[in-house]
């Protein structure tokens, strides 16, 4: 029996309103919300369809966390999944330390983490170890296998464009719900 699967992209993050105009990485490591981000998810809050789920999973890095919490709030089913993170190729896909994230987002757990939870591996010239493809395809496989052993049936995802794009083969807006069986 296929899973009902809903998957959210994060809604506009800082680092995303300067790369969108400049086409260059502005160091915004785990970029938050940008005020405009915040006006997505309030528009996204109030067009959101009512559906179940049981299980809402989120990325660790920020811009998903704050989306998660501004559409659903802090709810005992919400688990934050490194493997639900965006590719690392710029500086908004650099996480931080699971402490510093519970510290920001109370009433979520973090000691489930890794530290570091994003990829970490050999550095380029602005110093981000971007991740290789090969080991982002196998991170998504590993993804979605990991969906389809939940025992959950309905499961909300907020995670990223390329990891959607990755999943699905079509790109994402952001605050976009797209309904997926895995």
């Amino acid at each position: 029996m296929p899973k009902a699967i809903r998957l959210i992209r994060h809604a506009q993050s800082t680092f995303n309103t300067i790369h969108e105009q400049t086409g260059i990485d502005p160091l915004h490591f785990d970029a938050p919300l940008s005020p405009l981000g915040h006006r997505q998810v309030a528009a996204a809050r109030n067009a959101l369809p009512q559906f179940d789920h049981e299980l809402i999973v989120v990325s660790p890095f920020t811009r998903a966390i704050e989306t998660a919490i501004g559409l659903f709030g802090v709810v005992p089913s919400m688990r934050i999944e490194a493997l639900a993170r965006e590719r690392l190729s710029n500086s908004c896909d650099v996480g931080r330390s699971p402490r510093l994230l519970a510290q920001q987002f109370p009433g979520l757990s973090f000691d489930h983490l890794d530290d570091p939870w994003w990829h970490d591996g050999e550095r380029d010239e602005r110093d981000i170890a971007v991740e290789p493809e090969p080991v982002f395809a196998d991170r998504v496989s590993r993804f979605r296998d990991w969906l389809a052993a939940r025992p959950e049936r309905a499961i909300t995802v907020v995670a990223h464009g390329g990891l959607l794009f990755a999943l699905t083969g079509r790109p994402f807006a952001n605050c976009e719900v797209f309904a997926w069986e895995v």
